[in-house]
């Protein structure tokens, strides 16, 4: 059995994999995102990524679309108690920002799409420096106090205002923030390793990285020359005419071939053995796209393959 990870100081236990809840309602719709949830349940995971704002990009949607999904989901099977869930505050158009009155107001709004009364892990989606982060610790706190959240995060927040909050909420005795979700990956490191991992290890919390795979870059179906039926695939281009994401598929190709393993595995493997990070987060559109997912719960690389992908994925 997987052992799972502790979040920070919290009493949250997490699968070393969190499932990403950006595609539900959007690329995948109802049925496939039903299964995708049932088929990370029954391979052992139990840690569900999403946000108010998804997917309020795709033409149609307004946002929540996703909690929506997951809401049915957890109401058509009765696993509640099985799962943790987390969204995110802040990026939902009717929502925007962190001002105390759209905290409250938003958080019932995920309250009531996901069909719960508790959150296990709110996050504050995008730092909202209108507001102090006074301002924001407190509002959090509150949800804490009344039952409806469990454990606080932030997400796309400097070091600065990451390291006065946690220092706000120690001097006053209030709920401090137990993770922070940067964007960090093989292909993107710069902007977490550095100033914002020092404050997150200095402050013993966990580190939950999104776009895990790049965009699904990491996976290795993005190829030169091949053609790949997804809504991301314009992005990939740019990545496969660099010698840099050439030399980090070449590294993954030769990590993967000697476990036996998919290149998103040992991605995922790689980040997984980072520093402070508790669980990345992928999302599948599909139940084929899951074990490849879920097999970084037991594979791990050797120190030599550790340093071969860090050194390929050098800037």
């Amino acid at each position: 059995m997987t052992s799972l990870r502790r979040l920070g100081a919290s009493d949250l236990h997490v699968f070393p994999l969190a499932l990403g809840g950006n595609v539900f309602g959007w690329s995948a719709d109802e049925a496939q995102s039903f299964a995708v949830l049932d088929a990370y349940v029954a391979g052992g995971g139990n840690f569900i990524d999403t946000a108010d704002v998804y997917s309020a990009w795709a033409e149609g949607n307004e946002g929540g679309e996703s909690e929506t999904v997951i809401g049915r989901w957890l109401a058509s099977r009765g696993n509640r108690s099985d799962v943790l869930i987390a969204t995110k505050v802040g990026g939902h158009p009717k929502y925007k920002g962190l001002g105390a009155t759209n905290i409250k107001a938003a958080v019932e709004e995920s309250l009531r799409r996901l069909g719960t009364d508790h959150l296990d892990l709110y996050y504050s989606h995008f730092d909202d420096e209108s507001v102090p982060v006074e301002e924001i610790v407190t509002s959090l706190d509150q949800l804490v106090k009344d039952g409806k959240v469990r454990a606080v995060a932030a997400s796309n927040i400097s070091p600065e205002r990451l390291r006065a909050s946690l220092d706000f909420a120690e001097a006053e005795g209030l709920t401090g923030y137990v993770a922070l979700q940067p964007h960090y990956n093989l292909i993107s490191r710069a902007t977490y390793e550095g100033p914002l991992l020092d404050t997150v290890a200095a402050g013993g919390l966990a580190a939950v990285p999104y776009f895990g795979l790049a965009s699904g870059f990491l996976t290795g179906k993005y190829r030169p020359g091949r053609t790949v039926d997804s809504v991301r695939a314009p992005r990939m281009t740019e990545l496969l005419e660099s010698e840099r994401g050439l030399r980090v598929l070449a590294a993954l190709d030769s990590v993967a071939e000697a476990h036996g393993a998919e290149p998103a595995t040992v991605a995922l493997a790689w980040l997984a053995a980072r520093p402070t990070v508790a669980a990345p987060i992928a999302s599948a559109r599909t139940v084929e796209q899951l074990p490849a997912l879920l097999a970084v719960a037991d594979l791990t690389l050797t120190d030599t393959e550790l340093a071969t992908l860090t050194a390929a994925s050098e800037e």
